[in-house]
């Protein structure tokens, strides 16, 4: 059965079932394409599905709502949409043709012609992991520029807008807006009534507002005005205005009122003058989500601590974080195709395919985390203190879930470890205080984001051995990775409480749930004793680090007496595979198996805690088990952690084999949603979750690599 098994797969591997479009897509078309994704709140993008231009649907939020976004040109005094599916009953247009499309790790490009003209549209979501400021700043640019593509010149006028769906998740809700002007023009719409650290349908309600700004690089003078125009109404009146007279009428609607009556847009338009064979400059736009107070966070006694995004420590005004957001972009751009080279680069000595997947993952990622900072007392911001935050996109909306931070662990790896260890620091400082009543890690900060209150009841979804495991684990693989062995020392007694426990219930753990939640409990599972082990042996290299020798010992000790023991427990009667648990093996029931893809860590922190045979045994068998997209999760479901488990294949064809089916998934034109990272294995239908941060665990192969070269 096994060869037969190896051939069918070889056949699966050639039968793809990718997205059929009409242009160029590179490095493939995936089922949603981030557009502005830089924060929980201002997640934008265009759901492709088998196929769908930047005209073709309206940009949605991660959820699937939509958030009106925009966009026409005009070309000889002939309009075109190029972005949204506006519908203008007072005045006619024609689709601009999608050319061709592109994505890299920080921008979304898409080329359209207008006629003669050829339109560069640019989403930029910049990725700027070592700079606090400009990584924590919930900002994205939208860039427009324009060539001749006969060898004429042309009239062409550009224009753009947002409604006010995007400052909420209920469209009944009233908004009102202003409107400033200068030589950057921006709209700042908001709630009428605001709640602080509240959401709707998972759209923050709390002190908060969106902007929408416009520039002309090389532009910012007075001339830059008499270009530009703007325009606050209803979508039919203001898309009209432009569509026929090319500009709008610098007027602003005060009639403010429900998200969907009359559904108020705010209107940008740039006037490019005359066009030839030379790329004109970009229009830039800029869209922001802007809030303050954005953390509630728990401190000692119960006490509340309301902290603020990181940019505020340094921008006194809303006005200034936009000027200085629109003003860097040439050199935001620039560093983005610097960051997008390196990624690339990387990326690529494992293969094309793994490049296409972690180019994909990147901005999603990091678009769930934001970086806070507290006040002193005096008011001012205190810069020493950092905590990052993040949400748990699409499942429980959880703050800071420790389960969902490890899988993501691999982007923090690489792009700056730091974020790493302000996201376990607030985790560590709360149970510090002594309020979680657990003698295991707390699940997560808190059940609702953005309240990070705790589970001072210690009635948080209890996942003993998986948290406590993962917490030992990221611990240990920052510090190696930086040479920082501060947090270690100050919260090694928790570490060491935490290590206790996984020495109690690790080797043959009690029915509990893992990661892998939705599965549902189990007992005496085999993936979550390898969790364990790799925890208690990660304990003694702490140990070592921290300056107890002696304590180092004796965890090394219990490591290597459970991986004797785990061995004959865990290793089928076949000697084919590990089992997905011990009892169930022992009970005769039909042969059971599960991806072991927590031995990445053992990978990952360079312990050697499991022979090399386990791993060359898993390697082998999961080649018989393969199937369309990928190698099932266990015998019970299908799930993800196919990378991760790629990180542990002791050769190229096992590595690849995950990876080219990651790749396969992501393309398949099944799904309309963001990057999901649950799926049937058989036949690529999505099966539940999107946008989550934790593809940045598409990054393990590749972090684990020594040296890049493609072997663990």
């Amino acid at each position: 059965m096994g060869n037969l098994l190896k051939g069918l797969y070889a056949l699966f591997l050639f039968i793809t079932v990718a997205a059929s479009v009409s242009w160029t897509a590179t490095p493939f078309n995936p089922a949603s394409f981030p557009l502005a994704v830089r924060s929980p709140y201002l997640s934008a993008w265009l759901a492709q599905g088998s196929g769908a231009a930047l005209n073709d649907v309206w940009p949605t939020f991660w959820t699937g709502q939509i958030v009106g976004w925009a966009g026409f040109v005009k070309v000889d005094g002939k309009p075109f949409v190029f972005l949204g599916t506006p519908n203008v009953p007072a005045a006619s247009f024609s689709k601009a043709v999608q050319k061709s499309s592109q994505f890299t790790s920080t921008q979304s490009i898409f080329v359209l012609s207008a006629g003669p003209v050829d339109l560069t549209v640019t989403f930029l979501s910049p990725v700027e992991p070592t700079d606090l400021v400009k990584q924590s700043i919930p900002f994205a640019y939208m860039a427009v520029s324009a060539v001749s593509t006969d060898g004429a010149s042309h009239s062409v006028q550009v224009y753009s807008d947002i409604s006010a769906e995007w400052v909420s998740g209920d469209n009944s809700m009233i908004a009102n807006w202003t409107t400033s002007t200068g030589s950057i023009i921006t709209h700042q719409v908001q709630l009428q009534t605001q709640n602080v650290f509240t959401e709707v349908n998972d759209h923050t309600q709390c002190e908060n507002f969106l902007t929408f700004s416009a520039t002309l690089i090389n532009d910012l003078t007075a001339s830059q005005a008499a270009g530009t125009t703007f325009q606050t109404g209803a979508d039919v009146t203001v898309r009209a205005q432009f569509i026929n007279n090319g500009k709008l009428s610098n007027t602003q609607d005060t009639n403010f009122r429900a998200i969907s009556n009359n559904w108020p847009v705010f209107g940008l338009s740039r006037d490019l003058g005359t066009v030839s064979s030379a790329p004109t400059d970009p229009v830039v736009f800029s869209v922001g989500h802007i809030r303050d107070p954005a953390i509630n966070y728990i401190v000692a006694n119960n006490g509340r601590q309301a902290r603020s995004l990181y940019f505020w420590s340094q921008f006194a005004s809303p006005s200034a974080v936009i000027s200085s957001f629109l003003d860097d972009f040439k050199n935001a751009l620039a560093r983005a195709q610097a960051f997008d080279s390196k990624v690339n680069s990387d990326a690529t000595k494992i293969s094309a395919d793994y490049a296409s997947i972690v180019a994909l993952s990147i901005r999603q990622a990091l678009g769930a985390i934001e970086i806070t900072v507290s006040k002193n007392s005096d008011g001012t911001f205190n810069t020493d203190d950092v905590l990052v935050f993040m949400k748990e996109i699409s499942s429980d909306g959880n703050v800071n879930t420790v389960d969902v931070i490890f899988p993501a662990w691999p982007v923090l790896l690489y792009t700056n470890p730091a974020l790493g260890k302000f996201l376990l620091e607030g985790l560590f400082r709360y149970q510090a205080t002594g309020q979680y009543p657990n003698k295991w890690s707390v699940h997560d900060l808190g059940a609702s984001y953005p309240n990070a209150v705790g589970h001072n009841d210690g009635r948080d979804e209890a996942m003993p051995v998986e948290e406590s495991g993962n917490m030992v684990i990221m611990a240990l693989s920052y510090a190696q990775k930086t040479g920082d062995n501060s947090q270690l020392q100050q919260y090694k007694g928790l570490l060491d409480q935490w290590t206790q426990f996984l020495v109690s219930d690790s080797l043959i753990p009690a029915n509990q749930i893992s990661t892998d939640d939705f599965a549902g409990s189990l007992a005496n599972q085999t993936n979550l004793a390898i969790k364990g082990i790799v925890g208690i042996k990660a304990m003694s290299q702490i140990a070592e680090l921290v300056g107890t020798p002696a304590q180092s010992a004796n965890y090394s000790s219990i490591a290597s007496s459970f991986v004797t023991q785990w061995q004959k427990l865990a290793t089928s009667s076949s000697g084919q595979h590990l089992t997905l648990s011990v009892i169930r093996e022992f009970c005769k029931v039909a042969v059971n198996w599960g991806l072991s893809y927590n031995m990445y860590a053992d990978k990952l922190l360079k312990l050697d805690v499991f022979p090399e045979s386990v791993y060359e045994m898993q390697t082998a068998w999961y080649k018989t088990v393969a199937q369309p997209f990928g190698v099932p999760l266990d015998t019970r479901y299908v799930d993800y952690w196919e990378i991760w488990t790629a990180g542990i294949m002791t050769d190229t064809a096992g590595r690849d084999l995950f990876i080219s089916s990651v790749k396969k998934w992501a393309s398949d034109g099944l799904s309309s949603q963001p990057l999901g990272d649950w799926y049937e294995t058989t036949n690529g239908q999505p099966e539940g979750f999107r946008a989550r941060p934790v593809v940045g665990g598409h990054l393990g192969r590749w972090t684990c690599d020594r040296g890049l070269d493609g072997q663990c």
